[in-house]
């Protein structure tokens, strides 16, 4: 017998507009008053009138602004969901977020020293999804999802692009325009800015009637070709090559593979590389897990011998043919690996004695099983969620290392989103 069908709670009735007092931000990135009640776009002191009933409510008027607010840059402030934090002076809005992090970090008990934070500066972004909707016959409408919808806002500008990428965007809706040929056809355009231009690999082109004709095709190949694009992928099938996107990771230039992860800017890149170099100055061999294309790999390996290993046999591939163009390290091997349901174990790892992982956001609790019962003495660890990293941490810990020291690391410029490195020695 089929169950019932579930149904979401109507939200409460929305009330006359009320005055709250802000007391602190969130952790998405809204206001918090007493209750507690949510009020997007708010700042800790300010005096506000919001609107709507529950939980969550919409601001209607600043009455009392804090000193730290400022004017947001973008005119999609508001209504895009891309950024929630633009009309917060820099120094609070970063001191929160480490704040956040130190937090997170005290919920497993964990204590250390906290670095000053690396914060990417506006217009550096190089990595951006952008959702397209159908348009006109030669434009398509191009932007990101609307706050807390569905609803597409068509950008214009994107102060936290790099430049070139901001002024793509024109060509990028004409590049869209063909691909909706399909009435369920919702692509999203994963664009990446690279030393040899802009590579787009688009996804969400419906395929169950035999995806995009041959005159669409060929149009995106025409458009890609004006634009002088350097690829254009399907859901990772070439349908436009004028040169292989490539990016220079340390001393090797590496060719990417469509859809291929990359820090999402060069200087959170760079500014990470760095700092675990430095935390693995002295290594005689070391692991170097959720290699991706080898964005610590090349530069440890002017350390010491590396074996990488990643879930993604393409990345590898492309870690491994990037190789030749990097004479002089100390010597790569490289494994296209689970780390999930095949983690490098303690017993590999006898030779080794510094290990780096950069896990997905879900983290690496299988591999940090593995290294907390290995001889290895320090482990340095990327992340992109304070939450399981510290859940990984209390694992390294309860193993007999200490959390020496944590860069936290703002890349995601006005989101709430805070990523980190951790240097662990036992």
């Amino acid at each position: 017998m089929r169950s019932p069908p579930r149904h979401r709670r109507p939200p409460p009735p929305a009330g006359p507009p009320v005055e709250l007092s802000i007391e602190a931000v969130g952790g998405e990135g809204d206001g918090v008053a007493a209750g507690p009640v949510f009020v997007p776009f708010t700042l800790p002191g300010e005096r506000v009138r919001a609107t709507g009933g529950g939980e969550r409510r919409s601001l209607v008027e600043v009455l009392a602004a804090s000193a730290d607010r400022v004017a947001p840059p973008c005119p999609h402030f508001g209504v895009c969901g891309g950024c929630a934090l633009q009309h917060w002076a820099p120094a609070p809005y970063l001191a929160w977020k480490v704040e956040r992090l130190t937090g997170t970090l005290a919920r497993q008990r964990i204590e250390t020293e906290i670095l000053p934070a690396f914060a990417a500066a506006p217009g550096t972004r190089r990595r951006l999804a952008l959702h397209a909707r159908k348009g006109g016959r030669d434009a398509a409408r191009l932007g990101y999802k609307a706050r807390k919808s569905w609803d597409l806002v068509e950008i214009a500008v994107c102060p936290i692009a790099d430049p070139r990428l901001q002024a793509a965007i024109p060509a990028l809706k004409r590049l869209a325009a063909p691909l909706f040929e399909h009435p369920k056809s919702a692509p999203t355009l994963h664009v990446t800015l690279t030393d040899t231009g802009i590579d787009v690999d688009i996804s969400g082109v419906e395929r169950k009637s035999g995806g995009l004709s041959a005159d669409a095709r060929m149009l995106i190949a025409d458009r890609a070709a004006e634009a002088d694009f350097a690829r254009v992928t399907l859901d990772g099938e070439v349908a436009y090559l004028a040169r292989l996107p490539s990016v220079r990771l340390g001393p090797a230039t590496v060719a990417l593979p469509p859809g291929a992860f990359l820090q999402a800017t060069a200087q959170a890149e760079a500014a990470m590389a760095g700092f675990v170099a430095e935390a693995a100055a002295g290594a005689s061999r070391i692991a170097d897990l959720y290699c991706g294309v080898g964005t610590f790999t090349f530069r440890l390996a002017e350390i010491a011998p590396v074996h990488a290993a990643d879930f993604s046999g393409e990345a590898v591939q492309a870690l491994s043919a990037a190789l030749a163009s990097a004479p002089g390290l100390k010597g790569v091997t490289a494994e296209a690996r689970d780390l999930v349901r095949r983690p490098v174990r303690a017993e590999e790892l006898k030779r080794v004695d510094v290990a780096v992982f950069d896990p997905p956001r879900a983290g690496a609790a299988e591999q940090t099983a593995e290294l907390a019962r290995s001889s290895v003495g320090r482990v340095i660890a990327v992340s992109c969620n304070p939450a399981t990293f510290a859940r990984d941490a209390r694992t390294l810990i309860d193993a007999g290392f200490s959390l020496e020291r944590v860069l936290p690391v703002d890349q995601f410029l006005w989101s709430p989103h805070v990523e980190l490195v951790g240097v662990f020695s036992r």
